[in-house]
Parts: structure tokens; sequence; C-alpha cells
């Protein structure tokens, strides 16, 4: 997969090329339709808690870099957790027994 990041002219001249195809193969339809709904300027703003990232890479003699790496696996864990709290109970006992 690749990211490009263009600029109104530029995306407005990739889209006339894949029109101006006479044949377009799923491959260029589904370009175009991406190109038609990504726009780089609606994706949100990354938020991270940047003091509490730096203090705990100080506390635990990591890098800030490692310290996000955990923080998207706990994450991760948490919502495996949660999602196993909904199973119904009898679905987790059958498990168990397994």
């Amino acid at each position: 997969m690749w990211v490009v990041r263009l600029t109104d002219k530029q995306l407005e001249v990739v889209r006339a090329v894949l029109r101006s195809e006479e044949h377009l193969g799923p491959a260029l339809q589904g370009a175009l339709e991406a190109l038609d709904l990504a726009r780089w300027d609606d994706l949100p703003e990354a938020e991270l808690p940047w003091d509490e990232v730096m203090s705990a890479a100080r506390k635990q003699g990591i890098s800030e870099a490692d310290v996000i790496w955990d923080l998207a696996g706990r994450r991760k864990k948490a919502q495996r957790a949660a999602a196993a709290a909904k199973a119904p109970r009898k679905a987790r006992q059958q498990k168990r027994a397994a």
C-alpha cells in the first residue's frame, strides 16, 4: 500500500487521467473510488499523552517509541478482555472446558 499527499491540482489531474481510460478494470475503478473518498485533511490529528509517555520512558529506561508500542499492545489486550467479558457466561465456560 502506498500513501501519498497530493495537492488539489495533482489530485484533479490523477482523477482526469483515470477517467480518460476507455476501460476501468477493478483495480483502476477501486483507485478512482479511493481518490474520491480520501482526503488527507479529513483525518483527525493524532494526540498522545506525551508527558505520560516521556515519564514512563524515563522510569523504564526505554525509548518513547517503545512506550507507545506498549500502549498500543495494551489497548488491544483491553479490547479483547472487554469483548470476552461481554461474551455469554455459558460460552466462556464451554471454552474453558475444551
